[in-house]
């Protein structure tokens, strides 16, 4: 797509309804903006921790866990991390 915006009163840019219906840009939305030598680029800002909060609540919920329990399951999975991690750096070690 190409079109033209035009800048206005105090910097304000509009974007195209087509646009923003294709990308479901709403209101309020945040943007970076990229200065590439003259071209600009606009890329969304995702706000991902309460993005991230929401999936984890919702597959916590389908999994029928507790609070409790997927906090012990983190817990337990950090454990076996952590010791594979360490039987790895010493089999690196010892090679």
């Amino acid at each position: 797509m190409d079109v033209t915006v035009q800048v206005r009163q105090r910097g304000t840019l509009t974007l195209p309804a087509q646009l923003r219906e294709r990308y479901s840009i709403k209101s309020g939305d945040t943007f970076r903006l990229v200065d590439l030598d003259g071209i600009f680029v606009l890329t969304p800002m995702t706000p991902m921790v309460p993005e991230l909060a929401r999936e984890i609540e919702r597959a916590r919920i389908e999994a029928g866990l507790s609070m409790e329990d997927m906090l012990k399951g983190l817990r337990e999975q950090r454990e076996r991390y952590t010791e594979e991690e360490a039987e790895r750096q010493y089999h690196e070690q010892i090679t």
